[in-house]
């Protein structure tokens, strides 16, 4: 492995960009440490299909949000026929796709908040009220768009006036949002590494939630605890619910699943395919707390590499 040509994908065009410049940055210099030989490719600067497959033995993805995380780049990877790390095309994209995930979640049975959707010209404030009647939604919610990572676009609404105005902004942008139940209670993550649960680390944000900058800067001062402050019961749950959705939506690698624990039950958010490797990325940490360094950490997804995944 270690005459492999390694080619570090990073940056790309999401709102994402900057975070994933740190991670694959981070991750170039672990697999440089590990002997091997490393180099980048930024889709910024040069579409994915100029990547060299004859120079280029494996990809690893160190993309975050769109085109990166929702089966574009993995589209790319698998046309060209070099291995690649992380989820696979289908995966990626469903998991990417909140409304998508939210249906696969309900079929395995795995708890997540109530929610409806709002698409693009289908929409009028009568409508918006008839439909959280109907669904029995009530203030306060989160509104997101359908297809963003890491909190891009998340707004909570305290009523129908804030819920209408986050509308009205977000469909300059987006033409699909999720409203869903606010659930209070402990901010719960989970790792899975090749199928494999690490552990179960709580996030403490001093902001209104763990929005964007509560997981990227360290001003916003988020305190990690790890593991999570929870039952032993609760927390081996929490480990069998994440592996649970990451076997459904058949993802490969790495994930990260997010959690809200209220009332003695987890509420499944969302998985992420493409979790942070910052030094503020909460995969890191809950792999070190189990004895896998970062270097070690980003080896296990390299080796993890195919095709058709």
């Amino acid at each position: 492995m270690k005459n492999k040509k390694i080619l570090v994908v990073l940056g790309g065009t999401s709102g994402e960009r900057a975070v994933s410049l740190d991670s694959g940055r981070a991750c170039v210099k672990a697999l440089k440490k590990k002997g091997y030989k490393v180099s980048t490719f930024d889709p910024k600067k040069k579409s994915l299909s100029l990547i060299d497959k004859h120079k280029t033995d494996i990809i690893f993805n160190a993309l975050h949000g769109r085109d990166g995380e929702d089966g574009v780049a993995q589209s790319y990877f698998e046309c060209l026929r070099v291995p690649y790390t992380h989820s696979g095309v289908i995966s990626s994209c469903n998991a990417m796709n909140k409304v998508i995930s939210k249906k696969i979640f309900q079929q395995h049975k795995i708890k997540s908040p109530m929610y409806f959707v709002l698409k693009q010209g289908h929409y009028n404030n009568v409508k918006l009220k008839r439909i959280l009647k109907t669904k029995k939604i009530t203030f306060p919610v989160v509104i997101k768009p359908a297809n963003e990572g890491s909190s891009i676009g998340v707004k909570i609404c305290k009523n129908i006036s804030e819920l209408k105005n986050a509308t009205n902004i977000l469909f300059r942008k987006y033409l699909e949002l999720i409203v869903e139940t606010f659930i209070g209670g402990q901010e719960i993550q989970v790792a899975v590494l090749n199928n494999t649960p690490l552990g179960v680390i709580e996030l403490k944000p001093k902001r209104k939630f763990y929005d964007y900058k509560a997981k990227y800067s360290k001003s916003a001062k988020t305190l990690h605890i790890m593991p999570a402050k929870i039952k032993k019961t609760k927390y081996k749950e929490a480990l069998k619910i994440a592996k649970k959705a990451h076997r459904a939506l058949g993802c490969k690698g790495v994930t990260r699943s997010d959690f809200k624990f209220f009332n003695n039950k987890f509420y499944l958010l969302e998985i992420n395919t493409q979790p942070g490797m910052t030094d503020l990325s909460l995969v890191p940490e809950i792999a070190n707390y189990k004895g896998i360094s970062f270097e070690n950490l980003v080896e296990k997804i390299l080796l993890n590499a195919s095709l058709n995944r």
